[in-house]
């Protein structure tokens, strides 16, 4: 029980971190590439908190040939009354229509619509603050990416104002997504020296923020790997220790080396694959609860990929494996005499 104890809560933990790491990337991911093929940022700026670019790009950009539309964006957070900070999106009107409104009607100027879950915070209000500002709400959004269903979304003419800058960054949509985007892409880079210009999926790739989670959640996965089945191990050597007695019997009874340590290893490895597939249902579990959560106001979401899946199972199994092996190993090839009066 002890192991088995100890091998789901190191397992858990892994699946925890790294997946919440992992959501997090996904839902701003997804936020850009909802009619984003290529994004457009401030040259020589590393975070679209900080980027600025200036709207008036979005008219040619749009006139190019392949252009579908071209939108601004402007990303900020603040207090919203009583919420201490939240999400605050500036976008401009042909961008409006992501947000599915659930009540009431998209924003004019002077007015936002919420987030449900933000909204449900704060019981469904008529007006709020944003930064010292008075907004009326005119309507409530659902939206599957939990930073935008916790936050709220103004016209970026506001946004503006709020936050000194012309937009963050804009999202250009491509009419043929199966064509290349790179000639798209030098076409708008030679509209402005100050810009910076990607296709989103190679901006996701390289943005610092993606890598500082990525290394953040894989190091803390990390050490709580190695510290947990440290314990595992431990625990692992001395169960086989604490049956030397049996391995005696065994071999006096005839039993080979090879069958004694098979069976040992088989019986490790069904107990590590019992605490592996429990650990993975708690997990579920635990992530699915804490996206319900109200206080993290959905920006808490978790996804186990096919790949963490894969990589932690066979990471579960070998050090559960290596930790049983070796002890066994050397009970193996002790006299079973000796074995049996030790044990004893």
């Amino acid at each position: 029980m002890l192991i088995l104890i100890s091998a789901i809560s190191a397992i858990a933990s892994i699946f925890l971190i790294t997946s919440l790491g992992n959501g997090i990337i996904s839902m701003y991911a997804s936020m850009l590439k909802t009619d984003g093929d290529i994004i457009v940022m401030q040259r020589g700026v590393a975070d679209t908190f900080f980027s600025d670019v200036n709207r008036t790009l979005i008219e040619p950009i749009s006139k190019l040939d392949g252009v579908a539309s071209a939108q601004g964006v402007i990303v900020g957070a603040g207090a919203i009354d009583i919420v201490p900070i939240a999400g605050i999106y500036g976008v401009t009107q042909n961008r409006m229509s992501n947000y599915q409104l659930s009540k009431g009607d998209y924003p004019m100027d002077g007015e936002v619509i919420l987030g449900e879950t933000i909204a449900s915070i704060l019981d469904f209000p008529q007006n709020i603050q944003l930064l010292g500002t008075d907004f009326h709400v005119s309507g409530i959004y659902k939206s599957e990416i939990g930073f935008e269903n916790g936050g709220v979304v103004i016209p970026i003419t506001d946004a503006e104002k709020l936050f000194k800058k012309s937009a963050s960054f804009l999202l250009v949509s491509l009419k043929d997504i199966s064509l290349s985007s790179n000639d798209i892409i030098e076409k708008i880079k030679l509209l402005s020296q100050n810009i910076d210009v990607k296709s989103t999926t190679e901006f996701i790739d390289n943005y610092n923020q993606f890598k500082i989670i990525r290394i953040s959640s894989g190091v803390i996965a990390s050490i709580s790997f190695f510290m947990g089945f440290l314990a595992i191990v431990s625990l692992m050597s001395m169960m086989i220790n604490d049956r030397r007695y049996e391995f005696g019997i065994k071999r006096a009874m005839g039993f080979s080396k090879k069958k004694i340590i098979i069976e040992t290893i088989t019986e490790v490895i069904g107990l590590t694959l019992l605490a592996f597939f429990i650990a993975y249902g708690i997990s579920l579990v635990l992530l699915d609860q804490l996206q319900q959560v109200e206080k993290f106001q959905g920006y808490l979401s978790g996804e186990i990929d096919h790949m963490l899946f894969v990589k932690l199972l066979i990471g579960s199994i070998l050090m559960a494996v290596i930790g049983a092996l070796i002890p066994a190993v050397i009970a193996s090839r002790i006299d079973p005499i000796i074995l049996i009066n030790r044990g004893s």
